[in-house]
């Protein structure tokens, strides 16, 4: 089968299309023939050599991808051959063929083309995971985004309106370009800033009368720590899943005691094969229907072919994209 191979750490360049062996899979797995696979933040740290595989899992990047299964594991029993699934990886995605535990997989959606739904997995488990398991956004509460436009930022805006949350979100725009800040609006978001032109602390307390938000969820890191916890609520929660500035911080925790906050960071694809199969379980439990009802679309306007993962991951790091980016096998 073709792969798509880190010949070694470094530029797009590095990313070349070869003949690999197959993966066998385990007791516990299935195989899938790929169709998709989506491009995440990760795979440009593992290309760039910052992001390992966890032990044991495929060298080859991709965390997750859509296709059908072409075999089962003997242990597997809800999934055979020829069902049509999408999934959650540890790694190997930008490949033709893929094992993954039984566990992390789901049914396509209904109304979602095959290609389409490898655009699901990775956002709507780190999106559950994040902001309504670990930081309980509730009915009624206010949700800040930042990067709304990017293939989390997007997924988060829909299935926290559908759950009845409003929703903040900040977008860096090029000049005199409003296509990210409009679609965001689109999408449902309730308040749509231009962190370029504008202080996101300041537009967030003018819109709720000095009280700020009740969860952010933040992709940024170091450099927006303080003014994170100056926008928040009183009992305000912070999640970070990304790091985009930096790793290192000062921070005045006076207003943490004053507010009662907390600050959260997790990453998905460390968890244990466990964790990610309950976490896959109670996306499929509340987020799929929403999916399946129309209210909650992927959002995937940019396709490659896989052997154009280099100008994929160009893309990517240009920013100049909204929502998730695919590679077709």
């Amino acid at each position: 089968m073709k792969a798509v191979v880190i010949t070694s750490p470094g530029d797009p360049e590095v990313l070349q299309l070869q003949e690999v062996e197959e993966p066998e899979i385990k007791d516990d797995e299935v195989l899938i023939k790929t169709e998709a696979a989506a491009l995440n933040r990760g795979d440009i740290y593992q290309r760039q050599g910052f992001y390992p595989p966890p032990e044991g899992a495929s060298t080859f990047p991709g965390l997750e991808c859509s296709g059908i299964i072409e075999a089962v594991g003997e242990n597997v029993s809800r999934w055979k051959v020829g069902d049509k699934v999408c999934a959650l990886l540890s790694g190997g995605g930008y490949a033709e063929k893929v094992a993954v535990p039984a566990g992390q997989v789901l049914p396509v959606p209904s109304g979602v083309s095959l290609s389409d739904a490898a655009s699901l997995p990775e956002v709507a488990c780190t999106v559950w995971s994040t902001v309504f398991t670990m930081s309980r956004l509730c009915p009624g509460e206010t949700l800040l985004i930042h990067g709304g436009s990017s293939g989390i930022g997007t997924f988060a805006i829909q299935i926290a309106k559908f759950k009845g949350a409003k929703v903040f979100v900040t977008a860096v725009l090029l000049p005199g370009d409003e296509r990210k800040l409009a679609f965001c609006n689109d999408l449902g978001a309730d308040l749509c800033i231009n962190y370029k032109t504008e202080d996101f602390v300041v537009r967030v307390k003018e819109e709720t009368e000095g009280k700020g938000v009740d969860v952010i969820l933040d992709c940024v890191g170091a450099a927006y720590l303080q003014r994170n916890l100056d926008c928040l609520n009183v009992d305000g929660r912070l999640f970070i899943i990304g790091s985009i500035s930096g790793f290192v911080a000062e921070l005045n925790i006076a207003a943490m005691f004053a507010k009662r906050l907390s600050i959260q960071a997790a990453a998905l694809r460390t968890r244990s094969v466990e964790e990610k199969a309950s976490i896959v379980k109670e996306v499929e439990k509340n987020v799929w229907p929403a999916i399946m009802s129309g209210k909650v679309k992927p959002v995937v306007p940019q396709r490659f072919p896989l052997g154009e993962a280099a100008e994929a991951h160009r893309l990517m790091e240009s920013g100049n994209h909204i929502g998730k980016i695919l590679l077709i096998a």
